[in-house]
């Protein structure tokens, strides 16, 4: 098979986001993740829905689809069950996901089908210029409320471990290289995979990430980067982690109060258990580090092959061959 370079997924369409968006990081992470998976462009398919981020269709030069207000998911699993041998990446923001959308997106976590979705979460509408959306925080002034905010965000972890979701990973767009890992951990995951991706708004609502993100901050003493089956280390001297006092989690320091590197928590993302991965979704500064990573990561069977097996089931099975055999079964009438 022909070796491709990230290159061969970029699309001779001019790309029309604003400049600094936090989408560009995302679109070249992702181009350059998908070499490293192997598989033929002509697999490829990416859904959007609408938003500054459902303009990625475009930009990949693969099959794609930019589908209608909130809908991704159901074009997304119609496209996965009709071809399952297809990689299919749904690509959409906290409006078009947790608004319009939520209805359809918590069921594609339930369901497990076997799609990819990429949440870009700036916390705002950015298209339509400025307002709030379900994860602005609490009071922020828009143009839709000057006055601010009065109802709490959501939290896309919290939306994943209540739809049971089997995969939920966390990066920002300031870190591509964790971007393509995460991206191809989630491609070789069998189920649905969600990736939160903290993406910056220059215009509308600019620095909204600036307490783990920002230029003067030691992004290492906010920021914990989970690894499956390694220590919850984290802090610019690596001298800082996270153990669980049999209630809640706590940090501590390496080295005081007899606290060693064997008393810190070691990452389990492939437990089906998703109490300590709810927890570690919510954590945030200052008490603790935002946890960046692949936070849950467990098998179970996946939507599409069970509803597979039972057409090859009634295919092998069924009285009727045809819909005219169906139709002339019995239970109809003469007028």
């Amino acid at each position: 098979m022909l070796e491709l370079t990230n290159k061969d997924f970029r699309s001779d369409q001019e790309i029309r986001w604003c400049p600094g968006c936090g989408d560009y990081a995302i679109l070249r992470s992702l181009q350059k993740a998908l070499p490293q998976i192997g598989r033929k462009k002509e697999d490829y398919v990416f859904i959007s829905g609408i938003g500054c981020s459902s303009r990625f269709p475009y930009y990949m030069n693969t099959y794609g689809f930019h589908s209608i207000h909130g809908r991704a998911p159901a074009f997304a699993t119609g496209i996965k069950l009709a071809n399952p041998k297809l990689s299919v990446w749904q690509i959409t923001g906290d409006g078009d996901a947790l608004a319009i959308g939520g209805n359809h997106f918590i069921h594609a976590l339930r369901r497990n089908i076997d799609i990819n979705i990429l949440l870009f979460n700036n916390e705002i509408y950015g298209l339509t210029k400025g307002q709030f959306s379900p994860t602005s925080k609490k009071g922020i002034k828009t143009k839709s409320n000057p006055h601010g905010t009065t109802d709490d965000p959501f939290s896309a972890s919290n939306i994943a471990n209540g739809a049971n979701s089997t995969f939920f990973a966390r990066v920002t767009d300031t870190n591509p290289k964790l971007m393509q890992k995460i991206f191809i951990e989630a491609e070789q995951h069998r189920g649905t995979s969600l990736i939160e991706i903290l993406q910056n708004c220059v215009i509308f609502n600019d620095k909204t990430f600036e307490s783990i993100t920002g230029k003067k901050i030691n992004k290492k003493d906010v920021q914990l980067i989970v690894e499956h089956g390694k220590p919850m280390i984290f802090g610019s001297e690596s001298n800082k982690g996270i153990i669980f006092n049999g209630s809640k989690m706590e940090v501590v320091k390496i080295g005081e109060n007899g606290i060693n590197e064997e008393d810190i928590l070691v990452h389990d993302a492939k437990t089906e258990d998703s109490f300590l991965h709810s927890i570690l979704g919510k954590m945030m500064p200052p008490e603790f580090p935002v946890v960046m990573g692949v936070i849950r990561s467990v098998e179970r069977p996946t939507f599409n092959d069970g509803m597979l097996e039972q057409i090859e089931y009634e295919k092998k099975n069924a009285k009727f061959k045809n819909v005219n055999e169906l139709i002339n079964s019995g239970e109809t009438w003469k007028v």
